[in-house]
């Protein structure tokens, strides 16, 4: 049964975020591979990135969920997809997003992702044939507060839920951009010509002269 619809207004309102900090704080003692993601990932890579954040995001394999749980035993989880709400489970296995609600306050804290995986190996939703080890996919803080890699978030930001590109992600992509190593952007420059075929990005990760092919990057 749905608990309820809600707008993207709305979301801004429904929210008070812990920081990256007071989150890994609470997750101390969790052993599941978990990482910041989205907007908060890119501006734990470089100050570049660094603008205001209405939520907090993290990814965990779908196996692990139970450990963050755990780690929550007086919150309440809800289930989100497509502007519609649900208590957790319902809907599970057909959405990817799980807010943590805090009940006294009605307030969303966390946004889990249950991300796909073959063991510790990560498959990326929208398009499995794109894999890559937890161990290699995960990057940490000098505080040791644990993030995606750049490549990973700007994929999962290079479309919308709309199909089109956010102005708040085209922003995050121009000030990560200059300081992604020739790796990070040929491996980018290869997932976004699989899922994203043409996406205009593409143009920005080649070679400085723009003469190069996504074909010569791979």
């Amino acid at each position: 049964m749905i608990l309820r619809r809600i707008s993207d207004a709305e979301c801004d309102e429904l929210w008070a975020a812990w920081t990256p900090a007071e989150l890994a704080a609470r997750l101390a003692d969790v052993t599941a591979p978990w990482c910041i993601v989205a907007g908060w990932a890119l501006e734990l890579f470089t100050s570049r990135a660094a603008r205001d954040h209405g939520d907090l995001e993290i990814a965990v394999p779908r196996g692990c969920f139970d450990e963050i749980v755990a780690a929550f035993p007086d919150f309440e989880w809800d289930v989100v997809g497509d502007g519609e709400v649900w208590a957790y489970p319902e809907r599970a296995e057909d959405c990817h997003q799980t807010w943590l609600r805090d009940p006294a306050s009605g307030r969303y804290r966390v946004d889990v992702f249950r991300e796909h995986h073959d063991g510790d190996l990560w498959l990326c939703r929208r398009d499995e044939s794109i894999t890559m080890p937890y161990a290699d996919m995960i990057l940490h803080t000098a505080a040791g507060i644990p993030f995606v890699i750049p490549e990973v978030a700007l994929l999962f930001k290079a479309k919308g839920s709309l199909g089109v590109v956010r102005a708040k992600d085209e922003t995050d992509f121009h000030r990560v951009l200059p300081t992604l190593d020739p790796t990070r952007r040929l491996r980018l420059a290869g997932w976004l010509d699989r899922v994203h075929p043409g996406h205009p990005w593409l143009v920005e990760l080649v070679h400085p002269e723009g003469s190069a092919s996504v074909e010569r990057l791979e």
